[in-house]
């Protein structure tokens, strides 16, 4: 299996994130599972995450914050991909930032008190997808 990304799936802009990664992975590499999902629970639990924002697990290694971003930036095709070359910038400069807009997002861009569902034709990307209608 591929990368998998975890994210707040009642929150707008974790919603717009997912969306936009799926719009630029026509490979279909990316599978994804809202945080609040069994899935998302039991894979934090794995990895020891108590993070609530978007996180990747890649090759057995879960990645949070601004390492998350990067490393899913540099999957995408350019200039999305130039998000990877962000990680000569020191973890202590980006991550307060990501720390900033995370805290902020329910704020900013708002949210929902259910988990947005995938369309029908992308179902199959989303771990879970079924139990998340229940």
């Amino acid at each position: 299996m591929g990368p998998i990304i975890l994210f707040d799936g009642a929150c707008h802009l974790c919603e717009g994130a997912v969306k936009f990664v799926i719009a630029r992975d026509p490979a279909a590499r990316f599978r994804f599972a809202s945080l609040q999902s069994a899935t998302g629970r039991a894979l934090r639990a794995e990895h020891g995450i108590s993070a609530d924002s978007m996180i990747l697990i890649e090759a057995g290694h879960a990645y949070i914050e601004s390492e998350a971003a990067c490393r899913i930036g540099a999957h995408l095709g350019a200039p999305w991909s130039w998000l990877a070359a962000a990680v000569v910038i020191p973890a202590a400069l980006r991550n307060p930032v990501y720390r900033w807009v995370a805290r902020n997002r329910y704020r900013w861009f708002g949210r929902d008190e259910t988990c947005w569902m995938p369309t029908p034709e992308l179902t199959s990307r989303f771990l879970d997808a079924q139990e998340d209608v229940k």
